[in-house]
């Protein structure tokens, strides 16, 4: 459809995949690394079809990024291809640096590896089959005591569903926000999918008390479901740090 449409318009179509091909090389908790196929971005600007021309121009540029999931290494990609293809003036070497040094809170974010405390955005059916995903590639024997809140207009079923294997517990809570579900309402869409929950208000609390949990046997924090949620989440885990740390 996409493809079409641009078709229809005469728009320049850059498909990351096929124009920008890509290979994880490596990942880890400290981070991923992937290649990048380059070619005559010039020839793709100008829509030239001289594919011996761009054959010849490819190489294989090295990157190594301090994100982690499969997802982000297409993400990586995707931003490679946006930033030739802008028209700015940005070397390879300065995009590599660029990668090197990024930084994305909230996004498969694991602050304490030992038992794992991770943040993430996930608020959709798409991005939690992501962020299973994660959770399977980087902590495949661990289950999770997920910090979950939802807003009113998201699929919580479907969330939980995909989520439902690596759940411990649920751990329902209620962002300070007009739009947030109650608590009691996403805890009767976790019993009809089977998913064992019980309430913990406010975040902060409910962060306190999944940390509780976790210290006994391993398990992972996660907070997940609402962006507010998890804002307010890392609020309080920044809060309990710091009280930790003062003399």
């Amino acid at each position: 459809m996409i493809v079409r449409a641009a078709d229809e318009k005469g728009a320049p179509f850059t498909l990351v995949g096929r124009d920008v091909t890509f290979l994880r090389t490596y990942h880890s908790l400290a981070g991923q690394a992937l290649h990048i196929q380059t070619f005559s971005w010039s020839a793709l600007n100008k829509d030239i079809n001289a594919e011996t021309e761009r054959r010849s121009k490819r190489r294989l540029l090295n990157v190594q990024i301090p994100l982690h999931g499969a997802y982000q290494v297409e993400n990586a990609a995707t931003a490679y291809a946006a930033l030739k293809l802008s028209g700015l003036n940005v070397s390879d070497e300065a995009i590599a640096r660029g990668f090197a040094r990024v930084k994305w809170p909230a996004r498969f974010e694991i602050v304490r590896s030992d038992p794992p405390v991770i943040f993430d955005s996930a608020h959709n059916q798409d991005s939690f089959e992501k962020l299973r995903d994660s959770l399977d590639e980087y902590f495949p024997d661990k289950q999770v005591y997920l910090i979950f809140g939802a807003s009113e207009d998201k699929n919580i079923p479907g969330m939980l569903a995909v989520m439902r294997s690596k759940i411990r517990r649920l751990i329902v809570t209620r962002a300070d926000h007009p739009r947030a579900l109650e608590v009691g309402t996403i805890q009767e869409i976790a019993e009809q999918v089977e998913v064992p929950s019980e309430a913990a208000t406010p975040v902060e609390f409910a962060l306190q008390y999944a940390l509780g949990l976790a210290e006994k046997d391993g398990s992972i924090v996660l907070s997940a479901g609402s962006m507010f949620v998890t804002a307010e989440a890392i609020t309080a885990w920044k809060k309990i740090n710091t009280s930790l740390q003062a003399p």
